[in-house]
């Protein structure tokens, strides 16, 4: 069975970064989720498919965490989202700051080599900032 969106995390394998090459294959699964050890057929190295997600390394179940995200997206603090959810405040605060670091991790490759002029990224900030902003203000007085 072939991953075609996975590819070989291994910098000094040929296909890597490389999606749709049918290199990818399953060998194993691990841990009380199951899941999926995959294995490059070209540098024979091995990887989870969690492997460069905020879920790699988590024992929490990916539903739950999926429940924290939607949670605190709709301004729900980490206690309120800890209470709602039914895990520890702390459960709630990790995987925030590790959604924060993936997601500055993510955006540092994505943002590389822009040509953007101050005012355009003062208006983007803005723009962020009053959506933020009417978002909470919004779900606070429903």
């Amino acid at each position: 069975m072939a991953y075609e969106k996975q590819f070989c995390p291994n910098r000094e394998c040929p296909d890597y970064g490389k999606e749709n090459l049918g290199n990818i294959v399953c060998y194993g699964e691990y841990g009380k989720n199951n899941v999926r050890l995959l294995r490059c057929r070209t540098c024979r190295h091995r990887f989870s498919e969690r492997h460069d997600t905020v879920f790699f390394g988590l024992h929490t179940d990916e539903k739950t965490v999926e429940k924290i995200f939607r949670s605190l997206v709709e301004c729900n603090g980490i206690r309120a989202t800890a209470r709602i959810i039914g895990v520890d405040k702390m459960t709630v605060q990790r995987i925030f700051n590790r959604a924060g670091t993936h997601c500055e991790k993510v955006l540092n490759q994505l943002m590389k080599d822009l040509h953007i002029e101050e005012s355009q990224l003062d208006e983007l900030w803005s723009f962020i900032k009053k959506t933020k902003t009417s978002q909470c203000v919004r779900k606070s007085s429903e």
